[in-house]
């Protein structure tokens, strides 16, 4: 009855936030444009999934994804598990005996990036537009090997304790001087692949992971510390797929010239 009761309390939640936007979508529809609107039922019918999704999606994310965040963050940073995986028993922790909170903090960031809807659709669109240039796997992959890289870099600098805006900034200094030296076709493509980064799968499992960690470790604040993990998510994948733009060129530039390099002996035999 409760998971029913805070299922309902979630929808109408739901219908509150996107009332505004329907009703802003139909103003402007019939007093700006004035046109009618065409599938009049099939929109509402629509709006009504849409609303009923989400909040069962916020349902499923304070009962699951939540709490098992918060879990493994806590079993991984357990000082009987760490004394026994590091073998410094008995011993201060350092930094490096969290490598196995690094490696799931990628892998997790990894995964839920694959998973991610909005980098499906924006992997399929970029690979129609550039017809076949850019492939929907490459993309794809290549965007959550920066969210993995990120979030365990990030998941290092809560263990850690260090300022946020040191790595922040550092690394759009990397993305600068990429922008300046990466194919031009790439550049927009991915920054836009930082934001789609950000959304349903991906934000609420790495921020649960983010405030289970900043509690889990002594001397950490949940409020400083554990938040900022979003801002890696979304850093490093422009980082991933600006260099995925830099070896694809490159790599055509290495076939190219091996191709051509056999003719060069022909002509060098027949000029003589």
């Amino acid at each position: 009855m409760d998971l029913i009761r805070d299922s309902l309390v979630f929808v109408l939640d739901s219908a509150k936030d996107i009332a505004p936007i329907v009703i802003f979508l139909f103003a402007f529809q019939l007093f700006v444009i004035r046109a009618a609107i065409q599938n009049f039922r099939q929109i509402l019918v629509g709006f009504a999934f849409v609303t009923v999704g989400l909040g069962l999606f916020l349902v499923g994310l304070e009962q699951t994804l939540f709490p098992l965040g918060r879990l493994m963050a806590q079993q991984l940073t357990d000082p009987g598990f760490l004394e026994q995986v590091s073998g410094h028993v008995g011993a201060a922790l350092v930094w490096q005996d969290f490598y196995w909170v690094y490696l799931f903090a990628a892998a997790i960031g990894f995964s839920t990036t694959l998973a991610e809807p909005a980098l499906m659709a924006v992997s399929i669109k970029a690979n129609s537009v550039s017809g076949g240039a850019i492939g929907v796997w490459g993309l794809r992959v290549a965007v959550a090997i920066g969210v993995g890289v990120g979030v365990g870099l990030g998941c290092y600098r809560i263990i850690t304790g260090l300022p946020l805006q040191y790595f922040i900034a550092v690394g759009y200094l990397v993305v600068i001087v990429q922008t300046t030296m990466a194919p031009k076709i790439i550049v927009p493509l991915a920054y836009d692949s930082g934001g789609v980064t950000t959304s349903t799968v991906t934000v609420p499992l790495i921020t649960a992971l983010g405030l289970g960690l900043a509690e889990a470790v002594p001397g950490r604040s949940p409020l400083l510390d554990g938040f900022g993990l979003v801002a890696f998510a979304s850093l490093f994948p422009i980082i991933s797929v600006l260099a995925y733009g830099q070896l694809a060129e490159l790599r055509q530039r290495a076939s190219k010239s091996s191709t051509e390099e056999p003719d060069l002996p022909e002509e060098k035999d027949h000029a003589l």
